[in-house]
């Protein structure tokens, strides 16, 4: 029964990680999520059902648009795979509790911030409000231990990234503070600590490989956004593990 459920998140998630494309890409410029419906940003033509499918479009249609032959973002099919595996991994982990509602709305934003910061440099209020208030709220009847360690995690990982973005002059945007802040929340102050130090290590592999491909200064902006969301991901299911296992190093 448990794979069959599983299963079923899978799907859910795939169906959510389209929405979640959309609203990655236009609540950064500030257009509606619902008008117009999904059409060729190229060619302005509609898409139908035949377009919209999660990930099996993307490869029925080779990548391309029907109408003009643009070829379409990977970033799509990608962020629908990963929310399905997301949604699947949080059910598998948590079963049907309160926390998997915490999990479902985490990995939710994380993806959402992962596609406008990829597309835009840019982590918008107007999606970290939200999921912040309802994670928030979640977290208020489904508290970690102690109860307090979630605002300790959220005003820690406020502070520190504000720190660093003071010590930078500007190195770290605004929208990476306020996404720790709301991390601080789910994952309590330990591992948010461990998120910034996987994220830093993950920016800076991402950095590196990115400045080889395109041959391009240092001074090229990198988002560091999708590396945030990578290591919370790894901190929430992985990081008791993780933490134990660097503490036996010194035992």
């Amino acid at each position: 029964m448990t794979a069959v459920w599983t299963s079923f998140f899978f799907v859910y998630g795939l169906v959510f990680g389209s929405f979640f494309n959309v609203v990655g890409l236009r609540v950064p410029k500030k257009e509606s999520i619902v008008s117009p419906p999904s059409h060729c940003t190229i060619c302005d033509r509609r898409l139908t059902a035949i377009d919209l499918i999660p990930v099996i479009s993307f490869v029925f249609l080779r990548g391309k648009c029907r109408g003009c032959g643009t070829k379409i973002s990977i970033v799509y099919p990608l962020m629908e795979l990963n929310t399905g595996a997301l949604f699947a991994l949080s059910f598998y982990y948590l079963g049907f509790s309160l926390e998997l509602a915490v999990a479902l709305l985490f990995v939710s934003m994380l993806v959402i911030i992962t596609v406008s910061d990829i597309m835009y440099m840019l982590i918008p209020n107007k999606v970290l409000l939200p999921f912040g208030m309802a994670i928030a709220l979640l977290r208020f009847f489904s508290p970690l231990s102690p109860w307090w360690d979630s605002l300790l995690g959220a005003a820690v990982g406020f502070l520190v990234l504000l720190l660093i973005a003071i010590v930078s002059k500007g190195g770290m945007g605004g929208g990476d503070i306020k996404l720790f802040f709301v991390i601080g929340l789910v994952l309590g102050t330990q591992l948010t600590l461990l998120t910034l130090f996987l994220a830093a290590f993950i920016g800076s592999l991402v950095g590196i490989l990115y400045l080889r491909k395109t041959k391009q200064g240092r001074k090229t902006p990198v988002p560091f956004g999708p590396s945030i969301a990578v290591a919370a991901v790894i901190s929430y299911f992985c990081g008791d593990t993780l933490v134990g296992w660097y503490l036996t190093l010194f035992t």
